[in-house]
């Protein structure tokens, strides 16, 4: 099944840059409201790369750093950090911490830092970091939204026309279906036909069609019947939209995307877990299809050591 750790991270940065606007206004309404969107706004990837090298912080997960201009006039530069994983981390709060003052040092630019967290911990939900000491306190506060959070207002987003009311959607039913495919094909099909449904424009149909293709990826043959069931609704409602060469390198794409993208994951956990990861082992699972990856990623969390891992994954893997 599709895990949030190994699947998520690339689709949510092309949704950022697509729909900025409308993640703040779904996420962030009060620091949405503060902008002036008659201005356009500049996404500054190379100064944030250049901000996690220096600070020597390891992989980032889907930042992104904008800059903006507020209805006073002033220019401000966001960090928007989305926390794509399964469990929590404490270390996260400070690293955030360190991202705000490393910008606000390098380029002399007031900074607001928000998060996005997409994990399934109801009881994860960070938005301070503090640090004290003889007396001298350290406090550091940024804006987070759960999307877990939004299970509880599920019909608000159905009757939003938002863009990302589609994109956290999606998401909470990847989480929700990640052990049962029939009912994952289900919701995927609904939402897609809700694409058309809620009157979205070809562009953005294409574009929300490829983050829930994305996110809820199935095992072939229940691909197949979701695209049947794609074709025969646009005949019906002569939208064809999407069309079959459209489909095709699409999906030859995204396979191969998420296939390096859920290995690149899993090795990072393992690494985490056990330390290096002897290159035999890598090799076989360079071998192995984007589901046999996320397969093993509950085994990852629950073996006790690497060697039972390798037995875990002989055991399931070696008459495929």
């Amino acid at each position: 099944m599709t895990s949030p750790r190994a699947d998520f991270d690339t689709p949510w940065k092309e949704m950022l840059e697509l729909y900025f606007e409308p993640c703040l206004r779904l996420f962030f309404p009060a620091a949405q409201a503060q902008i002036d969107w008659s201005r356009p706004y500049e996404f500054l990837d190379k100064e944030l790369q250049q901000i996690a090298r220096d600070a020597e912080l390891g992989r980032r997960y889907a930042d992104k750093l904008v800059r903006v201009w507020l209805l006073d006039g002033r220019d401000l530069w966001i960090l928007i950090h989305v926390e794509v994983q399964g469990q929590r981390d404490d270390s996260f709060p400070e690293r955030m911490y360190i991202y705000n003052t490393r910008i606000a040092e390098r380029y002399g630019r007031p900074v607001a830092s928000l998060a996005i967290l997409c994990d399934t911990s109801p009881n994860w939900q960070p938005s301070e970091f503090v640090r004290e000491v003889l007396g001298c306190r350290l406090e550091f506060r940024f804006l987070t939204a759960k999307l877990l959070g939004y299970k509880q207002r599920w019909a608000e987003l159905e009757a939003s026309s938002n863009p990302f009311a589609t994109i956290a959607m999606a998401h909470l039913q990847a989480q929700a279906t990640r052990r049962n495919e029939r009912d994952r094909l289900q919701w995927k099909l609904r939402l897609i036909r809700r694409l058309y449904e809620r009157g979205y424009e070809r562009e953005d149909i294409i574009q929300l069609f490829h983050f829930i293709d994305w996110v809820m990826a199935l095992p072939e043959e229940l691909e197949q019947e979701v695209w049947e069931e794609i074709q025969a609704y646009e005949r019906e409602q002569r939208m064809p939209y999407i069309s079959s060469v459209e489909r095709i390198g699409l999906a030859k794409g995204l396979e191969q995307g998420r296939q390096q993208e859920a290995l690149r994951m899993l090795l990072r956990l393992m690494e985490g877990r056990f330390g290096p990861i002897p290159s035999s082992l890598q090799a076989q699972l360079q071998e192995l299809t984007v589901v046999q990856l996320e397969e093993l990623l509950d085994s990852v969390l629950t073996a006790a050591s690497l060697e039972q891992l390798a037995e875990s994954l002989a055991q399931r893997f070696s008459e495929r």
